[in-house]
């Protein structure tokens, strides 16, 4: 793990809250091994806390499993059953960060446990700053893309269903974008 401070260009030390409204938790899985279905999660809070170095540095977030959605009402509810999130039991996702390995000034690699359907496995997201400005109401915020990939199997979710092509209704691997605006606190 990387010990030398954090660029100043980079994120400014300091605990920095995520704005849902300017922010997403998105999700992408492929359908029949052919067609790409994206969702989001609409309920979702983070925190960034920044120190003096990515020693001290962490990230934490939780995301409402109830909320997801693809823009399909059938499959929401689909994936809010125990096939799936099962949100009536395991109601939150939460990943917490337990290193941060910076590979340029403006990319990093978050390792961190994520818990999914009651099961925490490790999960590494790169993490890409977009920069740091002052909105309209003098709030400090800070940009950042953050991608990733998981498998579904890893985390109980195990329901599919074979098709006769030889391809599965349902893929394992789970694509992860999270489009994240936090604001800086005082």
């Amino acid at each position: 793990m990387s010990t030398y401070a954090i660029p100043a260009t980079a994120i400014p030390t300091g605990t920095w809250t995520v704005d849902q409204a300017h922010s997403k938790v998105g999700f992408a899985v492929k359908h029949m091994g052919i067609a790409t279905v994206r969702g989001e999660f609409t309920e979702f809070d983070g925190v960034l806390e920044i120190g003096d170095d990515l020693s001290t540095a962490k990230v934490r977030g939780t995301v409402k499993a109830a909320s997801v959605d693809t823009n399909e009402p059938q499959r929401d509810a689909h994936l809010r059953s125990p096939d799936f999130f099962d949100a009536e039991t395991h109601p939150e996702l939460a990943f917490e960060s337990t290193s941060i390995e910076a590979i340029d000034d403006e990319t990093f690699l978050i390792t961190g446990d994520l818990t999914l359907h009651g099961v925490t496995n490790e999960l590494v997201l790169t993490a890409e700053i977009n920069g740091v400005d002052i909105d309209p109401y003098g709030n400090e915020k800070v940009g950042l893309e953050v991608t990733g990939q998981l498998s579904r199997g890893d985390y109980g979710m195990k329901f599919n269903q074979a098709l006769g092509s030889g391809n599965m209704l349902v893929a394992d691997k789970v694509k992860l974008t999270l489009d994240i605006s936090a604001a800086k606190q005082a």
